[in-house]
């Protein structure tokens, strides 16, 4: 609810706003805030969906599994756009999603939301919304479970064996 008060904080003036929802969780996620701003405003904003992995600089993380459906339904041109995940890293996924983005047209301005932001950034991205910060070692993992595709929501860290 706090990430939804603060993108209607930053884009107050637009009823025109696009949510991008990363798969899968991201979708997800900008799903629930497009109910809150409904809630809140009394306008639904456009949510969208897109995997980034086809748009990566390691394409490796692309294979392995089925891509997922991208589907931005108005378009993006002359629109302000907030991209949705659920944990943010090292960027290039954020990265490769703001790439992804020019194929759908040229949004007035791009901003990104995101649950977690577990640090060890390896490009310069930051959030413009995050739910929380979780200081983690490279050797850990966030794991995001949502009642949509999970057994419910809660973060989780977990150290790899």
């Amino acid at each position: 609810m706090r990430i939804s008060h603060e993108i209607l904080e930053q884009n107050r003036a637009t009823r025109d706003l696009v949510l991008v929802g990363l798969q899968t969780r991201g979708v997800h996620l900008a799903r629930r805030i497009a109910e809150n701003i409904s809630r809140i405003e009394g306008f639904t904003p456009t949510v969208g969906s897109l995997d980034p992995r086809l748009w990566r600089d390691d394409p490796d993380v692309a294979s392995g599994q089925p891509l997922q459906p991208s589907d931005i339904p108005d378009g993006v041109t002359d629109k302000p756009v907030v991209i949705v995940d659920d944990v943010l890293y090292t960027g290039r996924t954020v990265r490769a999603a703001m790439e992804a983005l020019l194929d759908f047209g040229r949004a007035s301005r791009i901003q990104l939301a995101v649950l977690v932001d577990r640090g060890h950034r390896e490009l310069p991205i930051r959030p413009d919304f995050i739910g929380k910060n979780i200081p983690t070692a490279r050797d850990e993992r966030v794991q995001v479970s949502l009642l949509e595709t999970d057994s419910g929501d809660s973060v989780t860290l977990r150290r790899d064996q």
